[in-house]
């Protein structure tokens, strides 16, 4: 081994099983957790890829139930938005007769007993059966995580009072139902379990399709990599910490107790060993063991399935063909056997997709792709090609069937087999759901949290059951095996308790739908952003400050600031104003892409360009140019809604008159406002303000906000400051263009570049009066830079919009763009916007007292 690490707590695999032990231990436990994950993307199954640099897939997860329960809520603080399906979820479509399932338990009755009143005392019954498989279910997996003394004498109890749970699903549906119609319905969707019902046990299908699913379905918004970009996030408020690319080849063992990991870094080829009191496995029983040199104790265990999926990329969206979100299940026959497929549309689910694409799956024998398992994946033979290549046609021929012309509609095809997953899940021969569900799993001692080694836990579906909800749940019982009995009454207290109340300090973040755009002028439009179920708006704001969009514009999305034009007292929506950039990436997807009923990230309020009703008695002097209007629109609608009647002079300035801005809004402000005084100034005609103009409204005790184009802005600045005015009664706020990014970005490379020939590798950054420097990579900001370093500068936007982030520079060689946050003599005592500094040598800084 390289080098010798040490961690109280290692947790192997970053799936949601992975995830909730690691963040349980280190939230209750208090403990040094380190996650290692073989790939280069934290998250497990909740993982997505994008294909063509605009399709976007989910590997895992493809919908979940509309309750996921607290769970869920206690791992993402409640932040996860789950977008519903349609009431009638599942469709069934069996060889002569289709039936669709609907979301609530008295539907689902109620449609039974139409469909089949002769069996009408048979369904009622049987939902008692599914309640009890279910309860011994859930008792025998908390049996399971009991010491093994505890386990031996309460496995065969559970088993005589709850038989069901151990009887296959074919047997249980058999002695439920003559109707052999019924049986098949009430038998079929065992694929979100993986096991047909000859060889499962009901207990997982009275858990999963009728227990999890009965209430309904949902999907999540923005995708599945949400909820492991949300858990991840929670992570970092504990210390866990989380490395991808780790390969853990041996968990090492002494005196019977797990003592720490051998891992290698794929990334460098590094080895070494991490020493660990406790060791969390969520890669499965059959991993778990192998890293053991134990697995030869399994051989009791069923083999596990794998899958076939084919992910399929839409020139036309599939609501075409009649479809609005639901699933279609296919069954051969009435039995439920090998051949059944499962389709979902996940762009028809999830409001924030930019593209269409359909996900199909069938759950297959891993053996059927034995011949090409030892060969490295870019050295397979044709035959394996061409093994591909049928399947999908395969499957394709299915859905052309269903849904005539829908082959024609597909721009896009890939289908991964077991050998994809074996080689990204790095499950054992692709092995899609655990181990596999049955009567032998449920007798097994092996299959649980616990293992024969002490301090050695099994976290994820292999620890409960199968899904997300499921792996959640089996990282809760691998935390429940490992803090004390205190610190595991606190932990399942807490999740049982409400959703945590966000802090209003603290910026929301989530997605917003688009419900309405408008053009104002030929290069600016209203974007009106509202809550998706419709409701009140998540959050409250100050007139004056501005939200962040994420903008899935290529592959990785971009982030751009826009300013609230909308009055806080508005609660059923936010609006903002765009201005098209030529050249601006954000702009131009604002200006092309959005359409109504679309989703887009949002994260806010941010900004201290404020106003609020008592902050002044003086003079409130607005002056924004163009699109600078946009704040200022906000600070007018909360002084109208506040029935202020103070002195306000607001300064528009355009460029044309194609251009004036909120003519309609500014004329019903003006009857509300009794002392707003408006001057609007169009080039080429009335000029530009001057410090002449402004000379009438500058007192000591005049507020000024200004919102525009740099040059504007750095002129008025010096303006104010000359006619006396108090530079702490001047607040500025910028907007910013794609182009300025660019230049950015431009400059930060050629630094780099001149550094690295230099021989350079970092720069000092000393502040002055604050403690120690630090350093500075070519190429960083001085804010990226102060943020690595853990040093606290002021901040709020980072893109040089809000002015927050202002330092003085009292020596060392540097770029900037000031982006109009100073005058010029303050430009050339010094002031910078650290967001926007680009040291080309060393520094000394001083903070803004």
């Amino acid at each position: 081994m390289d080098a010798l690490e040490e961690s109280d707590v290692v947790v192997i695999g970053s799936g949601m099983g992975g995830l909730a032990a690691a963040r349980t231990i280190a939230q209750f436990g208090r403990r040094r957790v380190l996650v290692l994950e073989q790939h280069y993307t934290p998250g497990g199954m909740t993982h997505e890829f994008t294909r063509d640099g605009r399709y976007r897939f989910g590997t895992g997860l493809h919908y979940m139930s509309a309750d996921a329960g607290p769970f869920l809520d206690f791992m993402t603080d409640g932040r996860v938005q789950l977008n519903p399906l349609p009431d009638d979820y599942d469709v069934l479509h069996f060889p002569d007769f289709d039936f669709t399932v609907p979301a609530g338990r008295d539907r689902l009755r109620d449609r039974l007993t139409q469909c089949f009143p002769d069996s009408t005392g048979e369904i009622d019954r049987f939902f008692t059966t599914i309640r009890r498989g279910m309860t011994g279910l859930a008792a025998r997996n908390v049996l399971a995580a009991m010491p093994a003394g505890i386990r031996r004498l309460g496995t065969p109890v559970v088993e005589r009072l709850y038989p069901s749970t151990y009887r296959s699903l074919a047997e249980q549906i058999r002695l439920s139902f003559r109707d052999p119609e019924l049986r098949a319905v009430l038998a079929a969707r065992w694929g979100l379990y993986g096991i047909p019902p000859r060889s499962s046990a009901f207990g997982y299908h009275a858990a999963v399709p009728l227990t999890f699913f009965m209430n309904g379905t949902a999907h999540p918004v923005g995708g599945p990599g949400e909820i492991g970009r949300i858990i991840l996030e929670t992570l970092q408020r504990y210390g866990v910490e989380v490395r991808p690319r780790q390969r853990v080849q041996r968990v090492t063992v002494d005196g019977g107790r797990a003592t720490g990991v051998d891992v290698v870094d794929t990334a460098s080829g590094r080895r070494y060993h991490v020493e660990a009191g406790t060791v969390v496995s969520a890669t499965g029983v059959r991993n778990t063991y192998a890293l053991i040199g134990r697995e030869n104790e399994l051989a009791e265990l069923p083999p596990e399935p794998s899958a076939a999926m084919l992910f399929l990329g839409m020139k036309r969206s599939p609501a075409e063909f009649g479809l609005h979100g639901e699933n279609h299940w296919f069954m051969p026959d009435l039995d439920g056997g090998d051949g059944t497929l499962y389709v979902s549309f996940p762009s028809l689910n999830n409001p924030a997709a930019r593209t269409h694409t359909v996900e199909v799956l069938e759950l297959v024998d891993p053996a059927i792709v034995d011949r090409w398992r030892t060969m490295p994946a870019d050295q397979r033979p044709d035959d394996y090609r061409r093994f591909k290549e049928e399947t999908t046609e395969r499957l394709l021929d299915r859905l052309e069937r269903q849904w005539p012309g829908f082959r024609a509609a597909i721009e896009f095809t890939e289908l991964a087999t077991p050998l994809t997953f074996e080689n990204y899940q790095h499950s054992v021969r692709g092995s899609f759901y655990g181990l596999a569900a049955t009567p032998q799993r449920l007798r097994s001692s092996r299959a649980g949290c616990r293992t024969p080694v002490k301090n050695l836990i099994v976290a994820g579906q292999d620890a409960w059951g199968s899904g997300v909800v499921g792996a959640l749940a089996g990282g809760l019982m691998a935390a429940n095996a490992v803090l004390s009995p205190r610190q595991t009454g606190r932990m399942w207290r807490t999740v049982q308790s409400a959703i945590p109340v966000r802090n209003p300090q603290t910026p929301w973040s989530g997605y917003l739908r688009v419900a309405a755009i408008e053009e104002l002028t030929p290069t600016v439009r209203r974007i009106r952003l509202a809550p998706l179920d419709g409701a009140t708006m998540p959050f409250t704001f100050v007139a004056g400050q501005y939200l962040k969009i994420e903008l899935p514009v290529a592959v990785e999305p971009i982030e751009r600031s826009y300013s609230i034009c909308s009055g806080p007292g508005q609660t059923g929506f936010v609006e903002i104003a765009v201005k098209h950039e030529p050249g601006g990436l954000g702009s131009g997807f604002l200006h092309t892409e959005p359409e109504t009923g679309q989703a887009l990230r949002v994260s806010g309020p941010h900004g201290d360009f404020t106003w609020q009703p008592g902050d002044d008695t003086g003079t409130l002097l607005l002056i924004g140019g163009g699109v600078g209007m946009t704040p200022l629109m906000s600070v007018l609608a909360a002084a109208a809604d506040a029935g202020y009647d103070g002195r306000i002079v607001l300064l528009a300035a355009h460029r044309s008159e194609t251009e004036r801005l909120f003519g309609t809004e500014l004329a019903a402000l003006q009857e509300r406002l009794p002392g707003l005084r408006r001057l609007t100034f169009v080039s080429g005609r009335n000029g530009r303000i001057s410090a002449g103009t402004l000379r009438p409204f500058v007192t000591t005790t005049t507020r000024a906000h200004l919102c525009g184009p740099a040059p504007m802005m750095q002129d008025l600045i010096g303006h104010l400051i000359d006619l006396g005015m108090p530079r702490d009664r001047i607040h500025t706020e910028a907007f910013t263009s794609g182009r300025s990014r660019q230049t950015r970005r431009e400059k930060a490379q050629a630094i780099a570049r001149t550094a690295e020939e230099a021989g350079i590798a970092a720069f000092r950054i000393d502040v002055q009066d604050s403690g120690p420097g630090f350093p500075c990579r070519p190429g960083q900001t001085v804010l990226d830079a102060a943020n690595l370093a853990d040093v606290k500068l002021p901040q709020s936007c980072g893109e040089g919009s809000c002015g927050t982030c202002r330092v003085l520079v009292r020596a060392g060689e540097h770029e900037t763009d000031s982006r109009g946050m100073f005058s010029t003599a303050e430009l050339a005592e010094g002031w910078r916007l650290a967001c926007q500094t680009l040291p080309t040598g060393d520094l000394t800084i001083a903070l803004d007292k």
